[in-house]
């Protein structure tokens, strides 16, 4: 067999925990279930059912909110961000991102929103991301396919997926998979602590290529001025994988005249 390899897995839904995820060369897979799972159940083209076929635009937001995230230094991380004081980092145009919580558990936050803002967000989802000699990982280059394989394995195994908006249940949940797309990391980045734990190195800056994730996202037109109530949660029992976010936003007016 060939010298094992290390893909560094983030496996993220309003957490995001880091996997490391030791893959032979010759399968790039996890273990024979894990193979099974991920090759049985996802397929190009199929959502599985109870949730819409998603939009190209979903696929990539996706992309577009880890690109978000990846690229904000620890400090100030929304993803680390314990109260919502840095949930207006990064933010830009007509479309918010908000966090997960990086590692899992309960999180609350309070969060001001401009008036006129959607809410873009993941219930639970998980990207992969290819990363030649770096976090334990070979020079070899791990194909899309493969990346896709480990992203789907989270989402599959995920359960008891909830959102509610005060208090009123949200249907409009879309599984999708990303487009593919990079990544570009500071120096001070989320992967560093979890790959030193590890005794892997730190995560250097730079660009990474190629990324994908697979999750459940949800896409909230915006909300009416004053205070609301978001909360999303999701588990994967299996994965030993939980979260659940509240968000207290604060919606107020904005003058552009």
């Amino acid at each position: 067999m060939s010298a094992a390899k290390l893909a560094f897995r983030l496996c993220a839904s309003s957490a995001v925990a880091l996997c490391l995820a030791i893959t032979p060369a010759s399968s790039r897979m996890m273990s024979p279930a894990w193979q099974e799972r991920a090759s049985g159940q996802i397929k190009s083209g199929q959502v599985p059912s109870g949730f819409p076929v998603p939009s190209e635009a979903f696929k990539r937001l996706t992309g577009e909110w880890w690109q978000w995230a990846a690229s904000i230094p620890v400090a100030g991380n929304p993803l680390l961000d314990s109260t919502g004081v840095d949930c207006m980092v990064g933010q830009r145009g007509s479309i918010w991102f908000l966090a997960a919580n990086f590692g899992g558990g309960s999180t609350n936050r309070s969060c001001t929103i401009p008036k006129g803002k959607q809410l873009f967000f993941p219930v639970v989802n998980s990207v992969n991301i290819d990363t030649p000699n770096v976090c334990g990982q070979g020079s070899d280059r791990i194909p899309v396919a493969d990346l896709r394989a480990f992203s789907a394995v989270l989402v599959d195994g995920a359960v008891d997926i909830s959102v509610t908006l005060d208090g009123a249940p949200i249907s409009k949940l879309a599984r999708t998979r990303s487009e593919v797309f990079e990544v570009t990391l500071p120096e001070d980045n989320l992967f560093d602590a979890p790959c030193q734990n590890a005794g892997l190195g730190n995560v250097p800056a730079g660009v990474y290529s190629p990324a994908v994730d697979d999750g459940i996202y949800v896409l909230l037109r915006p909300l009416e001025i004053g205070s609301h109530t978001l909360n999303f949660k999701a588990e994967n029992p299996g994965a030993g994988f939980n979260v659940d976010v509240t968000y207290l936003l604060n919606v107020v007016p904005v003058k552009l005249r």
